[in-house]
Protein backbone atom coordinates (compact mmCIF):
# COMPACT_ATOMS: atom_id res chain seq x y z
CA UNK A 1 0.00 0.00 0.00
CA UNK A 2 1.08 3.25 -0.20
CA UNK A 3 0.62 4.84 3.38
CA UNK A 4 3.69 5.10 5.08
CA UNK A 5 4.33 2.95 8.34
CA UNK A 6 4.74 6.51 10.24
CA UNK A 7 1.38 7.73 8.83
CA UNK A 8 -2.04 6.13 10.88
CA UNK A 9 -5.37 5.25 9.11
CA UNK A 10 -7.04 8.40 11.78
CA UNK A 11 -4.40 11.11 10.29
CA UNK A 12 -5.98 10.47 6.36
CA UNK A 13 -8.53 12.49 5.71
CA UNK A 14 -12.27 9.92 5.30
CA UNK A 15 -13.66 10.33 1.87
CA UNK A 16 -17.50 11.67 1.56
CA UNK A 17 -19.86 11.07 -0.89
CA UNK A 18 -18.73 9.93 -3.88
CA UNK A 19 -15.22 10.32 -3.38
CA UNK A 20 -11.87 7.86 -2.88
CA UNK A 21 -9.02 8.47 -1.24
CA UNK A 22 -5.81 7.68 -3.50
CA UNK A 23 -2.07 7.12 -2.37
CA UNK A 24 0.45 8.40 -4.63
CA UNK A 25 3.68 6.11 -5.46
CA UNK A 26 7.03 7.68 -4.56
CA UNK A 27 9.36 8.27 -7.67
CA UNK A 28 12.00 6.76 -7.56
CA UNK A 29 15.22 8.37 -6.96
CA UNK A 30 17.71 7.38 -10.11
CA UNK A 31 16.91 6.50 -13.28
CA UNK A 32 17.50 3.00 -14.62
CA UNK A 33 21.47 4.32 -15.89
CA UNK A 34 21.65 5.28 -12.54
CA UNK A 35 21.49 8.74 -13.00
CA UNK A 36 20.70 11.06 -9.69
CA UNK A 37 17.26 12.68 -10.01
CA UNK A 38 16.65 15.90 -8.28
CA UNK A 39 14.00 16.48 -6.20
CA UNK A 40 12.07 18.96 -7.69
CA UNK A 41 12.03 16.69 -10.74
CA UNK A 42 10.45 13.78 -8.38
CA UNK A 43 7.75 15.80 -6.87
CA UNK A 44 6.61 17.13 -10.65
CA UNK A 45 6.17 13.33 -11.50
CA UNK A 46 4.63 12.52 -7.93
CA UNK A 47 2.10 15.75 -9.27
CA UNK A 48 1.74 13.91 -12.68
CA UNK A 49 1.24 10.58 -11.61
CA UNK A 50 -0.78 8.50 -13.32
CA UNK A 51 -1.39 5.65 -11.24
CA UNK A 52 -2.42 5.34 -7.66
CA UNK A 53 -3.85 3.24 -4.78
CA UNK A 54 -7.47 3.31 -4.24
CA UNK A 55 -7.35 3.21 -0.16
CA UNK A 56 -10.81 4.17 1.27
CA UNK A 57 -14.15 5.19 -0.43
CA UNK A 58 -16.89 7.52 0.42
CA UNK A 59 -20.25 5.72 1.59
CA UNK A 60 -21.94 6.55 -2.08
CA UNK A 61 -19.43 5.82 -4.24
CA UNK A 62 -20.28 3.79 -6.81
CA UNK A 63 -24.37 3.71 -5.70
CA UNK A 64 -25.31 5.31 -8.51
CA UNK A 65 -26.95 2.37 -10.41
CA UNK A 66 -27.31 4.16 -13.77
CA UNK A 67 -24.31 5.48 -14.13
CA UNK A 68 -22.59 2.11 -13.21
CA UNK A 69 -24.83 -0.58 -14.35
CA UNK A 70 -22.30 -2.94 -14.03
CA UNK A 71 -21.25 -1.94 -10.36
CA UNK A 72 -17.97 -0.64 -9.02
CA UNK A 73 -14.48 -0.17 -11.46
CA UNK A 74 -12.66 -0.81 -8.81
CA UNK A 75 -12.42 -1.57 -5.00
CA UNK A 76 -9.77 -0.78 -1.64
CA UNK A 77 -6.58 -2.26 -2.48
CA UNK A 78 -6.78 -1.91 -6.10
CA UNK A 79 -4.01 -0.18 -7.91
CA UNK A 80 -6.22 2.52 -10.92
CA UNK A 81 -4.93 4.87 -13.44
CA UNK A 82 -6.19 8.64 -12.93
CA UNK A 83 -5.43 11.25 -15.32
CA UNK A 84 -2.43 13.72 -14.65
CA UNK A 85 -3.77 16.23 -12.18
CA UNK A 86 -6.55 15.24 -11.46
CA UNK A 87 -8.95 15.38 -8.05
CA UNK A 88 -7.70 17.22 -4.60
CA UNK A 89 -3.87 16.99 -4.19
CA UNK A 90 -2.77 17.21 -0.80
CA UNK A 91 0.40 15.85 1.54
CA UNK A 92 0.47 14.04 5.22
CA UNK A 93 3.77 13.41 6.49
CA UNK A 94 5.22 14.49 2.83
CA UNK A 95 3.33 11.51 1.29
CA UNK A 96 1.17 12.49 -1.49
CA UNK A 97 -2.66 11.45 -1.54
CA UNK A 98 -5.49 12.48 -3.79
CA UNK A 99 -9.47 12.71 -3.37
CA UNK A 100 -11.06 12.06 -7.17
CA UNK A 101 -14.46 11.30 -7.79
CA UNK A 102 -15.72 7.58 -8.50
CA UNK A 103 -16.03 8.51 -12.37
CA UNK A 104 -12.61 9.29 -12.68
CA UNK A 105 -11.13 5.96 -12.65
CA UNK A 106 -9.74 5.10 -15.95
CA UNK A 107 -8.51 1.66 -15.71
CA UNK A 108 -8.03 -1.00 -12.58
CA UNK A 109 -4.17 -2.46 -13.08
CA UNK A 110 -2.27 -5.51 -11.77
CA UNK A 111 1.22 -4.45 -11.73
CA UNK A 112 1.61 -0.73 -11.03
CA UNK A 113 4.92 -0.71 -11.82
CA UNK A 114 5.06 -1.60 -15.49
CA UNK A 115 2.79 1.96 -16.31
CA UNK A 116 4.65 4.84 -16.95
CA UNK A 117 3.17 8.54 -17.86
CA UNK A 118 4.17 9.31 -21.37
Amino acid sequence: MYVSADIAASDLPKPTGFRLLIGIPDVENKTKGGILLPDQLRDLEKTASVVGQVLDMGSEAYSDKEKFPAGPWCKTGDFIMLRSYTGTRFKVNDREYRLINDDTVEAVVADPRVIKRA
